[in-house]
């Protein structure tokens, strides 16, 4: 048995049992991969997949029972390997977060800035993505830190922990009518609207917010960027509706802001983190740069803590 063979039967869960994606993530070739599950399968005396022929189609019961073990294994090595790169590297190493547009442009440059000063010998990798892309790369191993509004607290093989909490702004230029009076769904409905596109920054609460109103507000665009939603707002193509943190009065001069927390739910931040995962110490302090409340015992005693458990208060 050896970790070859762990990967690839790791792999050909993750990839939908689709061989050729599997050789690909393993930088081998299809015929090793098949290879190295039935040597392990051999080991065992008991097949793990389902065949159809020569292509994979799913688990068997006794796949079932093995792959928590894998799984388990695989992580287990990680942590070994971190914790010997700790005691070896001491501050040195890569770090690497996956972020949602919004939260790598507006909410992590201030806490990336301070890491840095502290942590110079750190390189720093910026992934961003949809929240489900964020999730997936936590639980693909291609980043250690996963930051977003959605999705996080779903996966029962994250723990997903609560950073700040934030609202939604409409964002007009000077002067227009929705200025003059309280802001209402109504009035806001009676324009053309521009916002995230569907599982991107709230899109979900402001999408509920309409339809409990029963209203069918006239989407001309959407898109992942803030930014890109005000370019368009500036060119005259309707209002945006943005997260409040993507807004500065100064840089954003040629727009106004109104603040729509009473339209639409107030959205939860997250930081997750593999459940059983151990990260390196410079990981878990960027966590507290970024959520100074998220100290390394708190997000370790999530990790440790069963899926479903109780998330840390904000």
């Amino acid at each position: 048995m050896n970790f070859q063979q762990l990967r690839s039967v790791r792999e050909a869960v993750r990839r939908a049992f689709n061989l050729t994606d599997v050789a690909a993530a393993l930088h081998t070739s299809q015929p090793g991969v098949s290879r190295q599950i039935r040597e392990l399968e051999d080991e065992l005396g008991v097949e793990i997949f389902v065949r159809a022929g020569k292509r994979l189609t799913g688990l068997t019961a006794a796949g079932e029972r093995v792959l928590p073990w894998v799984e388990k294994l695989l992580l287990d090595a990680e942590n070994l390997q971190r914790a010997g790169d700790d005691f070896r590297l001491g501050d040195a190493g890569v770090l690497s977060i996956a972020a949602t547009h919004s939260q790598a442009r507006f909410a992590l440059p201030s806490a990336v800035h301070d890491f840095r000063a502290t942590h110079p010998q750190v390189q720093l990798q910026m992934h961003q993505g949809s929240p489900a892309q964020v999730a997936q790369m936590l639980l693909s191993g291609v980043a250690d830190i996963g930051i977003a509004s959605h999705y996080l607290a779903e996966a029962p093989e994250l723990a997903a922990l609560p950073c700040y909490r934030w609202s939604h702004s409409v964002v007009v230029p000077p002067g227009h009518p929705l200025l003059d009076a309280p802001l209402t769904l109504e009035r806001l409905a009676a324009y053309p609207v521009i916002t995230y596109e569907a599982g991107y920054t709230g899109r979900g609460s402001i999408d509920d917010a309409f339809t409990r109103a029963g209203l069918k507000p006239q989407v001309v665009l959407s898109a992942m960027d803030a930014d890109v939603i005000k370019t368009y707002v500036e060119l005259g193509l309707g209002v945006g509706i943005i997260a409040a943190i993507a807004f500065d009065e100064q840089r954003d001069a040629h727009l106004r802001a109104i603040d729509a927390r009473q339209l639409f739910a107030i959205n939860t931040t997250m930081v997750g983190v593999r459940r059983g995962s151990l990260l390196r110490r410079y990981a878990y302090d960027f966590i507290t740069v970024f959520a100074p409340h998220l100290t390394r015992e708190v997000v370790e005693q999530a990790q440790a803590a069963p899926a479903g458990a109780t998330p840390a208060p904000l």
